[in-house]
């Protein structure tokens, strides 16, 4: 899930989970203060999604991108479900609901990860972090559009401008993108282009329902993994074998980076708030590149990083919210 965009949604249910408890005759018990500081687990969540683009370039060395996407859902929704049983949560009901979470899980989920993992057969998992970080310049592109009570400051827009002239120094645009896979970037922009629809869609159609944040994000990854399961044998055959180190990719990328993390994510937004909690989106892609470079040999061009840092720039611009006096 694109981590700005999951502070938001995480934010929006957590409202819900909080109003619910309060309307209970019985307050919930505290629990347990947390043991690990919050810097350490944002810290934490960092590396783990940073590493995620490796992971997913190793993972597709063994295993075709549909079979990268499935392992990495099925680990992850173990992951979830197991956090479920242990706090006694249920799935949501509703067969409405569940429709609405389906399209959620295949815009948030099964289509960025795939999308993802395609793109990064020809493309450099550096690229590809890069490109992720889009996320937030397109999610306030969709806002002026989809969202219109979400009215844009002079500075959020002029974020959106530097964040693009960002994206184009990184594919080199006045080289005539020499030297890149244009499909495979594509893909990479598509998919981080999905994150924000996906969270306009949830914000449309799931806020408010009353379910608690881990509850309707199991159901969703359940969601995704079914939509994976039947569309992998479609367009894969089962792999003659099962190389270990890709193997090892794969469920890290799912149990860490899918399961894991996004219950990580949910304490830190609890603890500190999603503005503080969505300064992970920051810190990915420079972990990304470093990652990429250091550990898989990747080379790097000067407009690489140098792009990341306007876009970066560009995509802190557009999550500056007006002062209301």
């Amino acid at each position: 899930m694109c981590y700005e965009v999951a502070s938001s949604i995480v934010e929006a249910m957590s409202t819900v989970t909080a109003s619910s408890r309060t309307r209970s005759q019985s307050p919930a018990p505290a629990g347990p203060r947390a043991r690990i500081d919050w810097r350490l687990r944002f810290a934490a969540l960092s590396l783990i999604w940073g590493f995620s683009f490796l992971l997913i370039k190793v993972g597709t060395e063994g295993y075709a991108p549909f079979q990268v996407t499935l392992g990495r859902l099925l680990f992850g929704t173990a992951i979830l479900v197991a956090a479920m049983a242990v706090k006694r949560e249920r799935l949501p009901r509703g067969a409405r609901l569940w429709g609405h979470m389906a399209v959620a899980a295949f815009l948030l989920n099964a289509l960025p990860f795939s999308l993802f993992a395609y793109s990064e057969l020809t493309i450099p998992s550096t690229l590809a972090g890069i490109c992720n970080a889009t996320s937030p310049l397109w999610g306030m592109a969709l806002s002026l559009v989809a969202l219109s009570e979400d009215r844009p400051s002079r500075v959020r827009v002029a974020g959106l401008g530097l964040g693009f002239l960002g994206v184009l120094t990184v594919l080199g645009a006045w080289q005539g993108f020499h030297g890149l896979d244009a499909k495979g970037t594509a893909m990479a922009l598509l998919a981080s282009l999905s994150y924000p629809v996906g969270w306009i869609y949830v914000r449309r159609t799931l806020a408010g329902t009353g379910n608690s944040h881990l509850s309707m994000t199991g159901g969703q990854l359940l969601l995704a993994t079914v939509q994976l399961a039947v569309v992998t044998p479609l367009f894969t055959s089962a792999p003659e074998g099962f190389p270990l180190v890709p193997l090892l990719a794969v469920a890290a990328l799912g149990a860490l980076g899918t399961g894991l993390a996004v219950l990580i994510q949910y304490g830190l937004v609890a603890e500190v708030g999603p503005t503080t909690a969505q300064m992970v989106t920051y810190f990915i892609p420079v972990i990304a590149t470093a990652a990429g470079v250091t550990l898989l040999g990747e080379s790097l061009r000067w407009t690489t990083p140098v792009g990341a840092v306007i876009v970066l720039a560009g995509a802190a611009l557009t999550q500056v919210r007006s002062r209301k006096g």
